[in-house]
This record gives structure tokens, sequence and C-alpha cells, in this order.
């Protein structure tokens, strides 16, 4: 397994090994031991995700500001551009974005530590992602930022406006929002 720091280190892509011939491939996707070996500390998984989402649909930013969650994603089917922003008041980067592309082709995973904002764009025609989460989802502490907050200036590979929800309509400014301190 390769990990590579972005430009916000906290935020880690992880290049698994893979094994393949004629017959296809094999990988581990992920090993406890080895994941927070790399990471520098141990992280216990208690719930995994999977959602699927057409082309355009964007996703976030979301965040807990309790029960904050670290999410380890990876893509099985289609391709996403996939997005962290650094909540933490205190943090050099606060602010920052980082975003990269995870496909079923690539086979990458993303790490996004706690105390970050998280979301994707879909950039295939259907996407579907596994995410790993350290904390139960708790909807009373969930929050959003708005998708296109000029002050984080998010540079998303979009043509025309994206699918949302309606939840995700209503994120706010970061200015305006409740963050990590």
């Amino acid at each position: 397994m390769k990990i590579t720091p972005l430009a916000i280190p906290d935020v880690l892509l992880i290049q698994p090994e893979i094994v393949g011939d004629e017959r296809g491939f094999f990988f581990e996707s992920y090993s406890q031991r080895q994941f927070d070996a790399l990471i520098g500390r141990r992280i216990s998984f208690v719930q995994d995700n999977h959602s699927r989402s057409v082309k355009n649909v964007l996703r976030g930013l979301h965040y807990q500001i309790r029960q904050s969650q670290g999410k380890l994603v990876r893509v099985v089917q289609g391709e996403i551009f996939d997005v962290a922003v650094d909540i933490r008041k205190s943090s050099p980067t606060f602010g920052q974005w980082v975003g990269t592309r995870l496909s079923a082709q690539n086979r990458h995973q993303l790490w996004v530590p706690e105390g970050f904002a998280h979301g994707f764009v879909v950039l295939s025609d259907v996407a579907e992602c596994l995410y790993k989460v350290n904390d139960y989802y708790a909807p009373e502490h969930e929050r959003i930022i708005a998708w296109d907050d000029a002050d984080i200036g998010i540079d998303w590979p979009l043509r025309g406006e994206p699918v949302l929800s309606a939840k995700d309509k209503t994120g706010i400014r970061l200015a305006d929002a409740e963050v990590f301190a």
C-alpha cells in the first residue's frame, strides 16, 4: 500500500498494491494493522456506508460538529471527484480544500480525517462509493457547508449545475458555519 499526503498533509491518498493476471485482479482494500501504521494512530471503524449516485450528483460538503467522522472513501463503480475541506480553526490550512479523482479503475482511496468537511461529485454515468467511518452518523450534529462557497473556491469539474439533495441546498458559507477549534 502506498500513501501520499495531499496538499493538506492530513488528507491521504491511498494506493493499494494490485496483483493481476489474465484471470482478473486481487488487492487488500483494508488492513487495520497497515492502515494504523501508515497514518500513525489507531483508528476503529464502526460503520461501512455504500452510496450510488448518477452523473453530476454532488453530495456535500458534510461534517458532524460532534461525533466527528473520519472517512476512508473508495469507488467500486464509476468515477467521482472527492473533496476534503479543512474546517479546523486552529489549522494553518483552515478553509483550504484538496480534491482527487477516485474510480473503480484506479482503485485509489482517500482518508478524510476528523475535522474536515467532505463531498464529492459524480463524473461517470453512475458511481458507487464505499466508505468506512470511525463514528456513527448523528443527524443532530450534522452540518453542511455550501458546495459553491466562493471563500473556499473548490474547482469542481462540472458542466452546468450539479444535482443536489434538498438537504445539500441548505448549505451555508464556511464563514457562518460552526467549525472545530
